[in-house]
């Protein structure tokens, strides 16, 4: 993005789920038009290794997401830095893979950290967000739009999507936009370590997207930082798949269907 005073959003950005992959490489897209990027995590360490990797201008800070007085405490620490100007809640995990394994605990963890843990740390930012007349970016997913397994993190995305939805309603008329990145299958050390289990992972999974290939951590951040930018003014309320075109539609169903090689 040009970094001019048409289109830089500057001021203070802050990441959950910061020290992951898609996370840093969040954080480094939005401070090339942010002044400061928080990187909050539970992880401190790792959040500390990634300041440090990424340079100047990045600063760590721990969080527990679903915690209620962790995420005060993280809007008091953005409060002394000059307020929140962007938001991206991108912290997130999956655990049961399949309805039939998921159980009422792990299905309160995932609805937690999914989706709880979103409201907790807007309703900390909400005043700040206001003042600054900011930008909401939740990142949800593919499965909160379509069934892909894991049920209980793909019902919690859905209602984060409709979360975003709420936000963008009734906090439009304090100039806040609310929108959300949709990613489909991304490739980071979590599906790298299945990669271990099954080496053919990703060419299989590439195989049901319209490019051919999967999500990048960095198609996800250019997503994010358009959306957070002034170049977005008119945009609220939306859901932007970044999925390869997954949620378009299967080319090898499209080919079974028509019986047509040009798919």
């Amino acid at each position: 993005m040009r970094d001019t005073d048409e289109t830089a959003a500057r001021g203070l950005a802050i990441v959950t789920g910061a020290a992951g992959d898609i996370g840093r490489a969040i954080a480094a897209r939005l401070r090339r038009d942010h002044d400061l990027v928080l990187l909050a995590d539970r992880d401190l360490p790792a959040a500390e290794r990634a300041a440090a990797e990424l340079g100047a201008g990045f600063t760590p800070v721990q969080v527990d997401v679903t915690d209620a007085q962790s995420c005060l405490d993280l809007a008091r620490a953005a409060e002394d830095l000059g307020g929140a100007r962007t938001l991206v809640n991108n912290a997130g995990a999956a655990l049961s893979p399949s309805l039939h394994a998921t159980t009422a605990e792990s299905f309160a963890a995932d609805r937690a950290l999914n989706l709880d843990a979103a409201f907790l740390v807007f309703s900390a930012l909400a005043a700040q967000l206001t003042a600054h007349r900011g930008a909401v970016v939740n990142i949800v997913s593919v499965n909160g739009i379509s069934v892909f397994g894991h049920p209980a993190y793909s019902a919690a995305k859905a209602g984060m999507i409709h979360l975003t939805r709420l936000i963008a309603v009734e906090y439009g008329r304090h100039g806040i936009r609310a929108n959300a990145v949709a990613p489909g299958t991304v490739r980071t050390q979590a599906w790298e370590a299945r990669a271990i289990a099954n080496p053919e992972v990703f060419t299989e999974a590439a195989a049901h997207y319209p490019l051919g290939r999967i999500v990048r951590p960095e198609d996800v951040a250019e997503a994010v930082g358009f959306l957070a930018s002034p170049l977005a003014a008119a945009i609220t309320g939306t859901v932007l798949p970044v999925d390869c075109g997954l949620t378009a539609g299967i080319p090898a169903l499209a080919r079974t269907f028509s019986q047509s090689d040009d798919y």
